[in-house]
């Protein structure tokens, strides 16, 4: 009971957009890291939480998207795949991860809208990716937003 009772508290607990935009920030650029150096998850976690302000961050959130993304790789690839235009090799790695994040918050977290996680991407492809990356981004999540969220439309 005492388990159910505070998932419970977390799942309600009121989280920022804002919070949460950088949660996304943060777990891009630390995915970004991991996927480059190969580093450990949990060095790297390590690391962003010490060398970030994170008061205005949804460290949860943060958290989720750094471990259970790398977890799921395979699966998030081949939600991903179909949707594509090349191959997940011709992709930049800023591209890759963004829509891996996006195909895990299309997938897992239901409680947020489509929109936003489309929005959240093709932000986050405008602020690190290439020049025109975040319209292909667009392109990709928004098929597979249609695709794994069809009740939304």
């Amino acid at each position: 009971m005492l388990v159910e009772s505070k998932k419970t508290k977390l799942q309600q607990k009121k989280v920022s957009p804002a919070a949460r935009k950088q949660a996304r920030k943060l777990a891009l650029q630390a995915l970004y890291q991991w996927q480059i150096a190969g580093s450990s998850l949990v060095s790297i976690e390590t690391e962003f939480r010490e060398d970030n302000d994170m008061k205005k961050v949804d460290q949860d959130y943060f958290g989720e998207l750094l471990h259970r993304i790398p977890a799921q790789i395979s699966r998030l690839d081949d939600l991903v795949s179909p949707f594509l235009d090349r191959s997940l090799d011709e992709l930049t790695p800023i591209e890759l991860i963004i829509l891996r994040i996006g195909a895990f918050e299309l997938a897992e977290r239901k409680d947020v809208p489509y929109r936003v996680i489309i929005n959240e991407g093709v932000n986050l492809a405008k602020a690190f990716g290439a020049t025109d990356g975040h319209k292909y981004v667009n392109g990709v999540l928004d098929k597979l937003a249609r695709n794994l969220r069809d009740g939304e439309f």
